[in-house]
């Protein structure tokens, strides 16, 4: 072979070899795009949690593919007003039974949840999963559903403003699955 065919192979190795390299970064990039506009501030969550955005990446792309297989729907109007009607009456009993009506909302939020299709069966997973429908709210839920787990582990801990606001990041959740369009 002669010595300009053998440099002109080696330039077209290296010049594909950067072509694959950038369509790679590329791709990542999109991805990481993607994920942080689905996820809004729970991106930037996971990247504290996990120490890393390739962590982050890694981990949120997997709660996106799990949520995406899901069959998530909106309620019908029926259950929405029963819903609705339900929340409602829950709400009004608050200032006479803060701690078992703060019980009730988390119970109402779940039966909301199982009825649009999230799976029920464990927190941390639905927390990750409405994280991908709904990255705005998540944080209420956890803050409600760590008050609430204050309020059954340490009974007497979490006083009745610590309940209230618990009962709001509720309601955040609530009114988000509920009246989501």
């Amino acid at each position: 072979m002669n010595t300009v065919i053998v440099v002109e192979i080696i330039i077209g190795i290296v010049v594909l070899a950067g072509v694959v390299v950038f369509a790679v970064w590329y791709a990542l990039r999109r991805r990481r795009a993607g994920l942080q506009q689905r996820f809004g501030p729970e991106y930037a969550r996971e990247v504290l949690t996990r120490g890393s955005e390739r962590a982050a990446d890694q981990h949120l792309g997997q709660v996106a593919d799990r949520r995406d297989r899901l069959d998530i729907h909106e309620l019908e109007p029926t259950a929405r007003e029963r819903y609705t009607q339900r929340w409602q009456a829950v709400q009004t009993e608050f200032v006479d039974r803060p701690g078992p009506v703060l019980d009730e909302a988390d119970q109402l939020v779940t039966e909301v949840m199982r009825d649009c299709g999230y799976p029920v069966e464990d927190f941390s997973d639905r927390a990750e999963l409405v994280a991908a429908d709904h990255p705005q709210v998540v944080e209420h839920y956890r803050a409600g559903h760590a008050a609430q787990q204050v309020h059954h582990d340490r009974p007497g801990a979490a006083d009745t403003e610590d309940l209230r606001q618990a009962f709001v990041h509720y309601r955040a959740l609530f009114n988000e699955l509920v009246h989501a369009q």
